[in-house]
């Protein structure tokens, strides 16, 4: 079942009457859980640059979409290595700031999991 997004702010989003405070991802099954944003600040001292590992981490077998909100001023993106996987999974990724990703993750269909960042 499909989680839906009610609004975002700076430094949170509220997902089916939930605050969240922090980065989350949204499953397949409609599971909210927090980002592990310490698997990319491992490799590149920031969790503004999505590493291979998180990129892994992110994934679920049988998706077919990643809607990733790269915050409110829209600072994430996918190292080159996460690019490359996402291709390899045959997973379509989208970025664009987390207000707009709101809106997408809501009216998209399908196969879906989602990436919010929701600071900078």
């Amino acid at each position: 079942m499909k989680a839906v997004i009610d609004d975002t702010h700076f430094g949170n989003i509220t997902i089916a009457g939930n605050l969240y405070e922090h980065d989350v991802i949204i499953r397949l099954s409609g599971e909210v859980e927090k980002r592990k944003k310490s698997l990319s600040r491992l490799i590149y001292g920031t969790s503004h640059k999505i590493s291979l590992g998180e990129a892994q981490y992110i994934y679920e077998k049988g998706a077919r979409e990643l809607i990733i909100g790269t915050g409110q001023i829209g600072y994430v993106e996918l190292s080159d290595e996460a690019v490359g996987f996402f291709k390899k999974m045959d997973c379509a990724v989208h970025l664009m700031d987390t207000k707009q990703a709101v809106q997408v993750w809501n009216s998209i269909e399908g196969r879906a999991i989602g990436l919010f960042h929701v600071t900078c």
